[in-house]
C-alpha cells in the first residue's frame, strides 16, 4: 500500500540531524561499508537516473544492486534549504529495482501536496532512499525512541473511519517534537479533527520500525557519473 511520508512543513504544535537505527535481517547480516545491511549510494544515484530519464522520456539504466524486497520511502528535496518537494514510499515489502523505479517517479511527480518536479529543477534536487526494517507493535503510544524509531499509527477518526498515518525516524527530530507532540502531529496529518486528548491517544495501534536512511545531492550524483565515465545530466 502507498503512503505519503514522512515530511512536514516546519509546525508549531499547542501543546508541548537524525540518528537512526541499522537494523537488519536477525539471521548473519553482512554489512557494507556504511555499517547498513542493505541501503548503498547507488540506490539513490538510480533515483536520479529514473527520475532523468522520466522527465526526458527514455528507457532508465539497469540496476545492479539487490533486487530484495523491503519497504521503502524515496524523498525528494529541492535547494540549499532542502525544502521538501515529494516523498512517497510503500510498507509493502517490494522487489528494490521495482520499487525505487515506481516510487522516485511517482514521489516526485504525485505527491498531492505539491506541483510535479519540473525538468529545470532536476540540478537543485536531493533524494532520500529509506530502507524500513524491524517492525514491531508497540506496547502503547509512548513505546517508542525520538530520532531512532519511524512510527505508523492506526486510529478510529471522528466519522468512525479507520485511517493511518507514518512518520519516517527523521522527521520528530527536524521539528524538534517530543513522543506526544510527535502523536499529535501524527493524528492531525491522518485527518483527525476532534479533541485529542490522552483517551485518544491511547485508542492508538503504533507499529514502530527502523530505516536505513541514505542521501545524495544533485552534486554527488554528477561526481559519481563523472567517476563511472559517463556524461553528467542536467
Amino acid at each position: 500500500m502507498t503512503s505519503s511520508c514522512c515530511g512536514v512543513k516546519k509546525q508549531k504544535l499547542n501543546n508541548s540531524s537524525a540518528s537512526v537505527c541499522n537494523n537488519g535481517p536477525s539471521t548473519s547480516p553482512s554489512f557494507h561499508k556504511n555499517g547498513y545491511t542493505v541501503a548503498v549510494p547507488d540506490m539513490v544515484f538510480y533515483c536520479f537516473d529514473v527520475l532523468h530519464s522520466h522527465l526526458h522520456t527514455y528507457e532508465a539504466p539497469k540496476p545492479a544492486f539487490t533486487n530484495d524486497s523491503f519497504p521503502l520511502f524515496v524523498t525528494w528535496k529541492i535547494g540549499r534549504e532542502r525544502r521538501l518537494r515529494g516523498c512517497i514510499g510503500t510498507f509493502a515489502a517490494i522487489n528494490l529495482h521495482t520499487g525505487l523505479r515506481e516510487y522516485a517517479v511517482s514521489s516526485a511527480m504525485k505527491d498531492s501536496r505539491f506541483v510535479p518536479i519540473a525538468k529545470e529543477e532536476f540540478p537543485k534536487l536531493h533524494c532520500s532512499v529509506s530502507i524500513l526494517t524491524k517492525f514491531e507493535e508497540a506496547d502503547d503510544y509512548l513505546d517508542w525512541e525520538v530520532g531512532n524509531h519511524g512510527i505508523r499509527i492506526e486510529f478510529v477518526n471522528d466519522k468512525g473511519h479507520k485511517k493511518t498515518a507514518t512518520y519516517l525516524p527523521e522527521v520528530a527530530t527536524e521539528q524538534g517534537w517530543d513522543r506526544i507532540e510527535t502523536i499529535d502531529s501524527l493524528l492531525r496529518k491522518g485527518g483527525f479533527k476532534g479533541t485529542i486528548n490522552p483517551d485518544v491517544r491511547k485508542s492508538i495501534r503504533l507499529t514502530r520500525y527502523c530505516s536505513e536512511k541514505l542521501s545524495v545531492s544533485y552534486c554527488d550524483y554528477v561526481a559519481n557519473r563523472q567517476k563511472n565515465g559517463q556524461h553528467p545530466h542536467q
